[in-house]
């Protein structure tokens, strides 16, 4: 497959020779806002040109972010899709560097966020996922290695609309299981549940694993619940 030649606005090209390696543009997106798409708005899905213009990304715009930036760097466009019970679905950039595997992500939840490039495998990475993604609700059952490129000639990179043939393509594409134990989904979701009651306006940071993360937007540095939750 191969990558289109793109017009760049100057801005762009800019902000692309700033941001040379996955951790640069993890360190880009934790410093935008999170596009919460709340009214008086619209719901919204950007390129990497309406992020660039509006200086806010849910998780899907910046995975477009990601893909196109790290693109011109030789890094392929790809998209790593979860499918959740609740169908509430979550979305990575996914990299390779020195064999390994590695994420950029952006959420509304700390343990949603990147990964350094340390993971054997997609799946040793996405399994890295399932018990930040447990909440009153969530809970991973599948996932997909996607290269945007499959999209051929659907401007999925600068386009000046919302761009959802993106979204299709990922719910779409055949997912593959994962599965978890019940009885550790439910260890998982009683915890998050005792969390959320003692400090309902925060957000958990209990997960093991944590020295395999990215670097987190500083809100989520701050946070309280990095223990047992007895403790918090």
């Amino acid at each position: 497959m191969h990558s289109p030649r793109l017009t760049f606005t100057p801005r762009e090209r800019r902000l692309i020779a700033r941001l040379r390696t996955p951790a640069d543009v993890q360190r880009f997106l934790n410093a935008l806002p999170y596009n919460t798409e709340h009214p008086p708005g619209r719901v919204t899905l950007r390129s990497f040109r309406g992020v660039v213009r509006h200086h806010t990304a849910h998780c899907l715009e910046a995975v477009l972010t990601a893909a196109v930036v790290l693109e011109q760097h030789g890094y392929p466009p790809l998209a790593l899709s979860f499918e959740s019970v609740d169908q509430l679905d979550h979305v990575l950039f996914v990299y390779r560097h020195r064999g390994r595997w590695g994420s950029v992500a952006r959420s509304r939840d700390p343990g949603l966020h990147g990964r350094r490039p340390v993971f054997r495998t997609t799946r040793a990475l996405a399994l890295s996922y399932v018990e930040p993604y447990v909440d009153f609700t969530g809970r991973i059952t599948g996932y997909a290695v996607v290269d945007l490129r499959v999209l051929d000639r659907y401007d999925w990179r600068l386009s000046e609309r919302n761009v959802w043939k993106v979204e299709r393509v990922l719910l779409d594409y055949p997912h593959r299981r994962m599965h978890t134990a019940d009885h550790r989904i439910d260890q998982w979701r009683a915890r998050y549940r005792g969390f959320m009651t003692r400090f309902p306006d925060r957000k958990p940071l209990f997960f093991d694993g944590q020295e395999r993360w990215s670097e987190l937007p500083a809100r989520f540095r701050r946070v309280v619940g990095c223990g047992d939750t007895r403790r918090a």
